[in-house]
Formats: structure tokens, C-alpha cells, sequence
């Protein structure tokens, strides 16, 4: 009989691969009806995230999550439409050259880029009612003038800085996470394990999956709507 591949393993489920339910109970992101003033009441580390969490109240008694800037603490006061570091404000009222994290897609979708810890974007132009902004890998990307952002950099920088000297240490950390650890490459598996096992002499196949490839089968690129490099 032949065995399950990883995928196949994974997409069952199982204690091995338990999303722990810890990681998703704080969700940050902006409310759409934002506004006013907010100031700092506590900051959490989570576990579905590498950056810590801060808990703010303004003075209605309203209550939001965010991703906690640089140096922020417990008392700390930040404005929406502000323009200092830790201030939520929309693209289009900064100024070139200003560092920026968890942006919005669309506005009004509570940030979805540049939230991992130590991380974070810049303003490099404006044309009309777009802003270009560099991503943290330094590629850049266009954003619509109403996206908000918060300014300054993502705090838990240093984060990979110091090395995993043990693989003991490794495995507790992905152990923790719920990861599936150690990651074994898929031309090193026998061919019964996985698609890309054995291939004599390792010649890789084609790592496009089929759109209408079985569970079994769908590895590597799944349905991409491009493949090669992408010209800037």
C-alpha cells in the first residue's frame, strides 16, 4: 500500500498539525470609524504573531488592537491623522521618505502588509490618488491616498538576529508553533512520498500543478497566473 504524502497528511488533520487556538484570539487591525485620540493601555505577546500587541482606549471607552510601533509603552498617547511615530494616519497626508507599517490594501480593510516585527515600509512618491511606497523588500508597490498606515517601524526588532546554535532548540520553537519540522526537500523522498521523489540523478519535474490534479498531486506552483521572473 502506498503512504500518505505530507499535503494529503496535513489536509486530515491531527495533533501534529493543531493550529493552537491562542494564535488567532487577538486580531489587530484599525476600525473603520477611527478617529480622535487613543492612548496605550497594555501590551500583549502573542503567540500567532512576532510582534507585541498594544490595547488602546480613547476616551469614550472605545477599544482597539494594533501592532505595537518601536518603543512604545504603557501610557503612551497616539493621535489618528497625526504624524508622529506611533500615529495612525492615511498615506496621502505624509511625507516622502516616512517609515510606515501595517498598511491597508483598501481602505477601510484594517492593514494587511509589512506586520512582521522589526519590519517596515517607506513613502518614496506621490502621483495623483496613488502613493508608491518601498516595500521591506525593497520592491515598490502602489497604494490608493485614503490606505492608512501606522508611522515608524514594527517593534520586535532583532527578532532572528541571534542565531539557533542547537536543533533541540529548533524543534521546541516549531513545537510550539505547531509547524511541521524538520522540512524534508521533496526530490530527496522516495517516489512513493511525494511527486518530485527519487528522479534519478535528481532532475527536478515540472513544479506547475494541473488545475484539475488530484490532492495527491497538487505540489509546488498550484494554478499560478504567471510563471518566470517578473520584469520590473
Amino acid at each position: 500500500m502506498g503512504k500518505r504524502i505530507i499535503q494529503q497528511r496535513r489536509g486530515r488533520g491531527g495533533h501534529t498539525y493543531k493550529v493552537r487556538e491562542k494564535a488567532s484570539e487577538v486580531r489587530p487591525g484599525y476600525l473603520v470609524d477611527l478617529s480622535g485620540d487613543f492612548e496605550c493601555v497594555k501590551l500583549v505577546s502573542s503567540i500567532g504573531h512576532s510582534v507585541p500587541i498594544a490595547k488602546f482606549v480613547n476616551n469614550e471607552g472605545k477599544v482597539f488592537s494594533n501592532f505595537a510601533v518601536d518603543l512604545l509603552y504603557v501610557g503612551q498617547k497616539i493621535s489618528v491623522g497625526g504624524n508622529s511615530n506611533g500615529d495612525i494616519s492615511k498615506l496621502g497626508d505624509l511625507k516622502n521618505g516616512t517609515e510606515i507599517f501595517n498598511i491597508e490594501h483598501n481602505p477601510g480593510d484594517g492593514g494587511k502588509f509589512v506586520r512582521s516585527g522589526g519590519n517596515a515600509a517607506t513613502i518614496m512618491a506621490k502621483e495623483g490618488d496613488i502613493v508608491k511606497v518601498m516595500m521591506p523588500s525593497k520592491r515598490i508597490k502602489k497604494f490608493k491616498v485614503n490606505c492608512r498606515a501606522t508611522i515608524g517601524r514594527a517593534a520586535g526588532d532583532g527578532r532572528v538576529s541571534k542565531p539557533i546554535l542547537k536543533a533541540g532548540k529548533k524543534f521546541y520553537i516549531m513545537k510550539m508553533k505547531s509547524k511541521l519540522w524538520p522540512r524534508t526537500s521533496a526530490v530527496k523522498m522516495n517516489a512513493i512520498d511525494h511527486p518530485f521523489g527519487s528522479g534519478r540523478g535528481k532532475r527536478i519535474k515540472s513544479k506547475i500543478a494541473k488545475r484539475n490534479a488530484s490532492p495527491g498531486k497538487k505540489v509546488g506552483l498550484l494554478r499560478p497566473s504567471r510563471t518566470g521572473r517578473k520584469k520590473r
